[in-house]
């Protein structure tokens, strides 16, 4: 596998965030929303993502090309959570999550951060095998009775 890193989001990334956005079996397996998002909701979403002060945005890159997007936002107690996605199709399920992940956890310990949770789809197997194999561990589940489409997730914390 070739190295990975995490670098700041910046403008020319756009491109890249647009088209993971749009990606149906993507969004299938993150929020379930699969309308295609419009060019001003693309817009706005990575205009705060480049604006956010308080929070952390990553681009992962392997080989010096962009894969995907790792998070962390601040919330409230001293909590931060994170969030992934590996956007392009052929670096899935290959263990550049994983390996992310930890990068970004080593980045949290510099700056004091040790409170950090996610949530994740429940039949997102995969994807909950990557954060245990990363010290998370399911606490609980949560309830979004107003979202049809994901009507529940699986709270995990390290």
């Amino acid at each position: 596998m070739p190295r990975i890193a995490l670098r700041k989001v910046k403008t020319a990334d756009k491109e890249h965030f647009a088209r993971w956005w749009r990606d149906r079996d993507l969004l299938r397996l993150t929020s379930g929303v699969l309308r295609r998002a419009t060019d001003e909701e693309v817009d706005g979403y990575f205009k705060n993502i480049l604006e956010n002060e308080e929070d952390h945005h990553f681009v992962i890159t392997s080989g010096g090309k962009a894969i995907g997007h790792l998070s962390l936002a601040k919330r409230r107690n001293g909590w931060h959570e994170t969030q992934i996605v590996i956007g392009e199709k052929g670096y899935r399920g290959k263990g550049y999550g994983s390996k992310a992940i930890k990068l970004l956890l080593q980045r949290a310990r510099r700056l004091n951060i040790s409170k950090i949770y996610l949530e994740v789809r429940p039949d997102n197997a995969r994807a909950i095998r990557a954060y245990e194999r990363c010290g998370f561990r399911k606490v609980r589940t949560v309830l979004h009775p107003k979202n049809k489409r994901l009507p529940k997730t699986e709270r995990m914390e390290l």
